[in-house]
């Protein structure tokens, strides 16, 4: 009998990982692209049944089709665009790095400028986005699309520092509403929405902030940190609907962390990790971007919906 060489694909730290059949689901990881420079933002859309994503140095977003596997380019000439969301009438939210703003693209299709200035200053290169149950947007803003041409467009930054904002959703007024970070990245809201889980890539930790009734943060405090697995720098977050927190590691493949703050367990992913994305018609599909290429696993835990509490679930 030929022996099977591949990587497992989970790596099990604390036996939670298993009990909460975080293990199971599928054995292997799934490839449904490969050709990009820098796979990043996937999203899935419930209604058109299509996962859109990023590549961001190829300045395109690209979608690939759940009933066909087919993959298009979505949107050429994106502005290197980097995180995608919905909000809570289901039309699509971008960070786009290159043109150092945030957009909605309306269902007819145009594209509306939600944020490009905080004070009179541009923005640095939005990054990832979520969406609050009262239509406020929330975005990460750090420098990666202004260091260099690779992502973006070099510049010299206008603000000075790397925060997150708010954007209302009735004055649409930009307000800063953290500032503490070396690199702020992937952004996410517990179910509760009392919580805003951050990642900071360059401090190498994910911070947790209390979220105030007038849209105001706690100061925060350390969620999880790279602590024994230095090739972790986090990006992008996700919850799965028992409370467990799953967090791009890039070089570390995809961590899970159990509501305490414990690394339980992990996903082995040979490239390394940008993005990750709940989606498909149960959304227990972890649609995963992973440096050139697509990849998901269809696992035995369901994720929540990127527009938080409230959203009814697609059902086929």
């Amino acid at each position: 009998m030929a022996v099977d060489e591949r990587p497992a694909l989970y790596e099990m730290f604390d036996e939670r990982f298993r009990t909460g059949k975080c293990m199971n689901g599928d054995r292997d990881l799934e490839v449904l692209f490969t050709g990009c420079r820098w796979a990043e933002g996937p999203l899935y859309v419930p209604a058109w049944r299509q996962l859109i994503w990023s590549d961001i140095p190829n300045d395109r977003m690209l979608s690939w089709d759940e009933e066909t596997g087919a993959v298009s380019v979505f949107r050429r000439g994106a502005g290197h665009t980097n995180g995608n969301t919905l909000d809570r009438q289901g039309r699509l939210i971008t960070c786009e790095q290159g043109n150092r703003r945030v957009t909605r693209t309306e269902h007819d299709g145009t594209v509306t400028v939600l944020a490009d200035r905080w004070q009179g200053k541009r923005l640095n290169s939005p990054n990832d986005a979520a969406v609050k149950s009262d239509g406020s947007i929330w975005f990460s803003d750090p420098d990666f699309g202004i260091t260099s041409d690779y992502e973006g467009y070099r510049a010299e930054g206008e603000i000075g520092s790397n925060n997150v904002y708010r954007i209302d959703p009735d004055s649409g007024e930009v307000r800063l509403v953290a500032d503490c970070f070396g690199a702020p990245n992937g952004l996410v809201f517990s179910a509760d929405e009392r919580r805003l889980f951050v990642s900071d890539t360059r401090a190498g930790c994910i911070r947790v902030f209390e979220v105030r009734d007038d849209g105001t943060l706690s100061d925060g405090k350390v969620f999880a940190d790279g602590a024994g697995r230095p090739q972790a720098r986090f990006d992008n977050l996700r919850f799965d609907d028992g409370g467990r927190l799953w967090a791009a590691a890039m070089a570390d493949g995809v961590h899970c962390y159990d509501p305490d703050g414990t690394l339980i367990g992990r996903l082995v992913v040979p490239e390394t990790v940008a993005n990750i994305s709940w989606g498909g018609a149960k959304r227990n599909r972890l649609f995963i971007a992973a440096e050139t290429s697509l990849y998901s696993v269809v696992m035995g835990v369901t994720g929540t919906h990127p527009t938080g509490p409230g959203h009814q679930p697609y059902r086929r």
